[in-house]
């Protein structure tokens, strides 16, 4: 692997962190909710989630859960319920903080659920199983190339989540209200419902 395809894979993740998605809105919505500290432990959370995806392709196991569609399909469909049941516990919570102090949650359930969040979206066995691959020299070093690759991509995961959930946190500082608090939960939990929906319409490229 050269240098010119390293430079095109991290510019390829960047991007795909960047977009908003699942792993966004929930760093977004804690950090809004419970500050930038809190929002490390999602971060946390979803980068461990991101490892065991990654430990499963390099030693192969990802590429059988591809192959075999009732496994793709179990995942697929835990995800779609998972995010959907996430969204709407966001939405329902809204509702029920009306002249309430948000409580902080402890730093392991926030970890937990970024865990179970990237551990429910199949998209990202797919990242790791059939597009990281893509970017591996046949003619150097299998292992250290997909170690350089991995780490490459959690590092860059890693920082655009605590970019999004310090600036949630910053814009909470101002706009920290129980009203404020309020909207960026329904509309975070509208768009994990709207998520969950998309992941159930997601196909893998070779179906």
């Amino acid at each position: 692997m050269d240098l010119s395809a390293w430079l095109m894979f991290v510019a390829i993740e960047t991007a795909l962190c960047l977009t908003p998605g699942p792993a966004v809105l929930y760093t977004f919505s804690v950090g809004a909710r419970h500050g930038f500290r809190t929002s490390l432990s999602a971060n946390a959370g979803i980068v461990t989630g991101n490892s065991v995806y990654f430990v499963l392709s390099a030693l192969g196991l990802g590429a059988i859960i591809l192959a075999s569609h009732t496994l793709f399909v179990v995942i697929k469909w835990a995800g779609v319920i998972y995010l959907t049941w996430l969204g709407l516990q966001l939405i329902w919570g809204a509702r029920q903080q009306d002249g309430q102090e948000v409580a902080t949650p402890p730093l392991t359930r926030v970890f937990r659920g970024g865990v179970l969040l990237q551990l429910a979206n199949p998209k990202s066995l797919v990242f790791f199983t059939a597009i990281l691959p893509q970017f591996i020299d046949p003619a150097g070093i299998i292992w250290l190339q997909l170690l350089i690759l991995g780490v490459t991509s959690q590092v860059i995961e890693a920082l655009v989540l605590g970019a999004y959930g310090l600036t949630a946190d910053r814009s909470a500082t101002y706009l920290r209200t129980p009203k404020f608090v309020r909207w960026v939960d329904r509309v975070s939990g509208g768009l994990l419902v709207v998520l969950g929906a998309g992941l159930a319409t997601f196909r893998r490229a070779a179906n």
